[in-house]
């Protein structure tokens, strides 16, 4: 087997650094949204402040995860704890969706219970400013997660630009209720912006989901495959049986190696280990790879008998 170190010194300093700014952001937003929502009554500033709310503690989750995923493997989880990355990704995912929920019940009982708006534009301009800074902060998110290959930071990503879509449908909605003075716009534009976000959290479950079930990725897939093939065509080597899962940061991959059967271990070992170091560091990500030597004039009887 060879291994390489999941998250080097630079990637792992730029993913801490960037999920501390979305967390420091997020209380940050927070505090406008209430003083927002203080300010106005407004129906869907009050969604979008619990929609805040949730991002918080999501975060704060996400946080946590990030510095178990990055310890070293031990006795009791001997291939690491990299999965947990798969949980903070479907946790939030929930969040979002609970939150969506939420938007749409409070909405319902402030159209049902009487509408009072009042300083809307003040209101507006807060929210507004919140939306900007969600964006580029959401956008921030989600490229380094993808650069760094972190599903928490861009789980994290896609939660804060769900909170800045959020926030942009609020502002659209008070925009027409200050030019139409028909207040119903307030509830029917936050509505409308929860079941737009249902769909952004539906997706990460779904990938939690996926990572949990050892969902095999076909674009993974490729690349890995089009490497071994170049090396083990470089190496004089046939396989079989190619088969990785992902564990968060790093892909685990196994595959069975066929050597004449006259080739002597010792022989056989060494280009294996050769296969292995120069496929693990060939990658754009991190991989450890686990290789079976057969022979290859009878490992399919080998194969039938075993079944």
């Amino acid at each position: 087997m060879n291994a390489i170190s999941p998250l080097s010194a630079v990637v792992l300093r730029d993913t801490r650094f960037a999920m501390r700014l979305s967390l420091w952001f997020g209380v940050l937003m927070l505090g406008g949204k209430v003083t927002a929502y203080l300010m106005t009554g407004s129906a869907a500033i009050l969604s979008d402040a619990a929609e805040s709310i949730i991002h918080v503690v999501a975060v704060a989750f996400a946080s946590f995860s990030l510095g178990v995923s990055t310890r070293p493997a031990d006795k009791r989880f001997q291939y690491g704890y990299e999965r947990i990355t798969f949980f903070s990704a479907g946790f939030e995912g929930a969040m979002i969706i609970l939150a969506a929920g939420a938007i749409i019940w409070m909405s319902v009982h402030k159209w049902l219970h009487g509408l009072q708006l009042e300083r809307l534009g003040a209101g507006t301009l807060l929210i507004l400013a919140a939306s900007v800074i969600n964006a580029v902060l959401g956008f921030y998110l989600l490229r380094t997660g993808r650069r760094t290959r972190s599903l928490i930071l861009e789980a994290n990503g896609k939660h804060v630009l769900t909170d800045s879509w959020t926030s942009f449908g609020v502002v659209g909605g008070l925009c027409l209720v200050l030019l139409t003075g028909w207040k119903p716009f307030d509830p029917i534009f936050a509505i409308a912006v929860a079941l737009n976000i249902l769909w952004s959290g539906g997706n990460l479950v779904w990938r939690s989901v996926r990572g949990l079930m050892d969902y095999a990725d076909p674009e993974t897939e490729k690349a890995l495959r089009a490497k071994v093939d170049a090396l083990c065509t470089e190496l004089g080597i046939e396989y079989h049986g190619l088969r990785f899962r992902t564990a968060g940061y790093t892909l685990y991959t196994d595959l069975h190696l066929l050597f004449p059967y006259g080739t002597a271990v010792g022989e056989a070992h060494a280009r294996a280990t050769q296969l292995e170091q120069q496929l693990a560091h060939g990658l754009d990500f991190p991989v450890q790879v686990t290789t079976h030597l057969e022979a290859v004039e009878d490992h399919a009887v080998v194969h039938i008998e075993a079944h």
